[in-house]
């Protein structure tokens, strides 16, 4: 038996909100991976989730779970402000980051990251889980191979209307709230991961009374003449899908389609929905390529790369000063 293919990897999970326990949800689906420990600045909240989840060590603080030794891997699902503070310092007890998107708050803090991560030679991602799920790779698998020809447009959304709750984090500035950050990167992940960069962006925006942004809208135009046009929202519930207009033909990723979904095939007035039969989150599948990259000692994913990192931090730093939001 290779011992490496088969290591036990021993996670951490820095930051006890609502999509650690779901992230801890679907880490309990893998084998050969244990939810080793968690930390929160409240030990009481560590100790409360640790025995939710049947977690053998809670720590009070980050400090305390990064100089464990027995962790591999610490999965940052801290508010987006403490990203970069969060995954410097287990980068520099040499502990695999796998750090919730989006991966920092602006270009700057993102290069910090990289930039770490190689001094210590130790693995870093942004965990982007759309890239990993099965109905997405099997959406880019079609647009790749230009099953119906190339793309001519793409509209991407994503809205919900959540209660007003300013003390939240969803519409704290200092916290990185708001809709781009927290939602609007998914629509702008669907254009940069399929039409690559674009060479223009028109973007408008409006806000709550406490200035952070309750809506987006964004075009981004291509060289070719294509156009995504991309909206976030917390005003009111969209569709939340993804179409590919192609030339021939169109690839609709089904509400919600960041998440586990469906895609619909429409060629010659024929529609054809594919059902992936999902029974786990996006967390799973992302997880289980993170582990992967750790028992083959990468220090890079060759999916969710440092570069599609930086692209997509730089189209978000590019829309935010355009619309004229400020998170300092």
């Amino acid at each position: 038996m290779d011992t490496k293919q088969h290591k036990n990897i021993n996670w951490g999970i820095i930051g006890l909100g609502k999509i650690a326990n779901k992230f801890a949800q679907d880490l309990l689906k893998i084998e050969d991976a244990t939810l080793y420990a968690v930390a929160s600045r409240n030990l009481n909240k560590a100790s409360e989730f640790a025995k939710n989840y049947n977690v053998s060590h809670a720590y009070g603080t980050y400090e305390a779970l990064v100089n464990d030794p027995n962790i591999d891997a610490v999965y940052i699902a801290t508010p987006h402000a403490f990203h970069n503070e969060n995954a410097i310092l287990c980068l520099n007890h040499k502990k695999a980051v796998l750090c919730e998107k989006p991966f920092a708050m602006n270009l700057n803090e993102v290069d910090e990251m990289v930039a770490t991560a190689k001094a210590n030679n130790t693995l870093l991602m942004e965990a982007m889980w759309t890239y990993f799920l099965p109905h997405y790779q099997f959406a880019l698998n079609h647009i790749e191979n230009e099953t119906f020809g190339k793309i001519v447009k793409i509209e991407a959304d994503f809205g919900f209307k959540p209660e007003i709750d300013l003390t939240s984090r969803v519409f704290d500035k200092t916290l990185g709230g708001g809709s781009l950050l927290d939602i609007g990167i998914y629509p702008i992940f669907a254009a940069l991961s399929t039409l690559g960069e674009p060479v223009h962006i028109e973007s408008k925006a409006t806000f709550f009374d406490n200035d952070v942004d309750s809506s987006c809208l964004m075009v981004f135009s291509y060289d070719n003449g294509v156009e995504a046009h991309l909206k976030s929202t917390l005003l009111d519930k969209t569709p939340t899908e993804a179409i590919f207009y192609c030339e021939s033909g169109t690839i609709k990723i089904n509400s919600r389609f960041q998440e586990p979904t469906t895609v619909t095939l429409i060629h010659q007035d024929k529609e054809e929905t594919i059902d992936f039969g999902y029974t786990k989150n996006g967390y799973y599948y992302e997880t289980l390529h993170f582990n992967q990259l750790i028992r083959d000692n990468k220090k890079e994913s060759d999916i969710m790369t440092f570069d599609f990192s930086k692209k997509l931090i730089t189209l978000l730093d590019t829309v935010r000063s355009q619309i004229g939001l400020k998170y300092e």
